[in-house]
Order: structure tokens, then C-alpha cells, then sequence
């Protein structure tokens, strides 16, 4: 199905136009995919990539600018994000012991446990996404949105 028809236009689009709602409407899609994948698991996108942040830091901790310039989708509300996820035992924060006006995140026990069930459960919704793309396609694909 093309994009005039999923909106329903019967006038072809200018190329940039058709272009802009193809992103919107694909961006939808897989956030749609994500957010069912976590849905079970009452993990937010954002929450998840916190989580795959902090486990990226291999146990060393990190602080909330160092967390919010990673982030995959920027927010002013990281601590919110951090907040929620300490009430849910997946991350602590500590004052660091060199300078305590430093917080600082780490990803507890737990946190890396549900992690590594949703890694699986995540790795099994972008074959579903991407399924209908060949390797080669991905390849094309990323070097066309490299140029980004």
C-alpha cells in the first residue's frame, strides 16, 4: 500500500511531501511494535534504553547528563525516567563519594535481569519489523539515512 492510500488522497504527492508522512508513518509503526514488545514487562522505550544505557556502562555508574545525551529520544525529563525506574528496583542512585553534589546511576541485579529477557523479546520485534527487508536492503537503507 502506498502513502497516498493509507491517507487517503487521490492526488500523487510531491516527492519531499510523500517522503516527510513515509518517516512519520514507518517512526509510528515501530514505536507501536516497541511499545506492545514492553507493554508486558511495564517498561517504557525510554525506560529500556535507560536500562540498555546504564548496562552499557559494565558496571561503572553514570549521571543523568551522561545518560540524556546517549538517549536515542533526547528529554528534558530524564530524572523523571530514572525516578520511575528506581521505584521499580531496576536501577539505584548513589551520591558519588568524590563529589556529592554528583548523583550517580547504576543498574541493579534486576535491572540487568529484565534486560536480558527483554534483549530477546526486543531482538524477536525488529525481525518482525524488518522482515520484509533483505540484508542487503538494510545495508542501502542505513547508508541512505546516514547521509541524516
Amino acid at each position: 500500500m502506498n502513502v497516498e492510500e493509507i491517507i487517503k488522497t487521490e492526488k500523487k504527492l510531491p516527492i519531499k511531501q510523500r517522503t516527510m508522512i513515509h518517516f512519520a508513518l514507518v517512526n509510528n509503526k515501530i514505536r507501536e511494535q516497541f511499545s506492545t514488545a514492553l507493554k508486558p514487562f511495564d517498561i517504557s522505550e525510554q525506560q529500556f534504553n535507560v536500562l540498555r544505557i546504564l548496562r552499557g556502562q559494565k558496571g561503572n555508574p553514570a549521571n543523568l547528563s551522561t545518560i540524556n545525551e546517549r538517549m536515542v529520544t533526547k528529554m528534558s525529563n530524564t530524572t523523571r525516567l530514572v525516578d520511575k525506574l528506581i521505584l521499580k528496583g531496576l536501577v539505584d542512585r548513589r551520591v558519588c563519594p568524590d563529589n556529592r553534589r554528583k548523583v550517580e546511576i547504576i543498574i541493579t541485579d534486576n535491572g540487568k535481569k529484565i534486560l536480558s529477557q527483554l534483549d530477546e523479546v526486543m531482538q524477536d520485534t525488529e525481525k518482525k519489523v524488518l522482515k520484509s527487508f533483505t540484508n542487503k536492503e538494510l545495508e542501502q537503507l542505513n547508508s541512505l539515512l546516514d547521509k541524516f
